[in-house]
């Protein structure tokens, strides 16, 4: 069973049409800019507000460009991770991606149901030297930034068990729930005191999924219950 809203997707397939968009009218304003020069063979104030004007789409193209390569470099990374698991877990084991829950604080990058319990992932594709603290983290270039990925996984795992808590025939499983921040990146390096949360390199995932988790194994056929529940309560 899979799931995905394709969020990451769409957020990078949309930011790169703004982007092309912005740049197609600067250009257009531009040329018809430079058309009315030749024609009068002056500057007048309506061509110099044109090429004011025009500055506004491409100071937009340059803003909606950044946000193309940061969805982007996401989207790479969740790519990654649905690789790997796809090749390296069972078919007792079900992939949800990308999910949008009702209640939840943003998007959740992968849930992992798995015989020992549910795996909740918040993927980072940073690369460079990450330093966590706690749950305070810093990274090349973003020292003191308001993102804290320790935090997110910890608040998408809590939603995750509040749904399944929350239903009448699941919550006699007592499901065991566990959120991991997992960096796909293979030039990051990190650098960890006391994380709040469980912190890995991609390499580590599969093992980490398959050997952690409660002694007590959940069977096919509960994990489904579960995926259909947490698919039914998205947004």
């Amino acid at each position: 069973m899979k799931g995905s809203s394709n969020y990451l997707k769409n957020q990078v397939r949309k930011n790169l049409a703004k982007a092309a968009l912005c740049l197609l009218v600067f250009f257009l304003i531009f040329i018809a800019a430079g058309l009315q020069t030749l024609r009068t063979m002056r500057l007048d104030v309506l061509v110099e507000g044109a090429l004011l004007f025009s500055l506004a789409p491409l100071v937009a193209s340059y803003y909606f460009w950044r946000k193309y390569h940061i969805f982007s470099g996401g989207w790479e990374g969740e790519k990654k991770v649905v690789e790997l698991l796809g090749s390296r877990l069972s078919d007792d084991y079900i992939l949800l991606n990308d999910l949008y829950l009702q209640g939840g604080g943003g998007d959740i990058d992968h849930v992992v149901l798995a015989p020992g319990g549910i795996f909740v992932l918040e993927t980072k594709n940073w690369k460079g030297v990450v330093s966590c603290n706690g749950d305070v983290w810093n990274r090349p270039g973003k020292n003191g930034f308001k993102g804290s990925p320790s935090r997110q996984a910890n608040r998408n795992a809590a939603t995750i068990k509040r749904i399944v808590d929350s239903s009448p025939t699941l919550r006699q499983l007592n499901i065991w729930v566990e959120g991991i921040v997992v960096f796909t990146n293979s030039h990051a390096t990190l650098h960890l005191s006391n994380p709040t949360v469980q912190v890995i390199k991609l390499p580590q995932l599969p093992n980490h999924i398959i050997t952690q988790g409660k002694t007590e194994r959940y069977t096919r056929e509960q994990l489904e219950a579960v995926g259909k529940e947490l698919l039914r309560q998205r947004r």
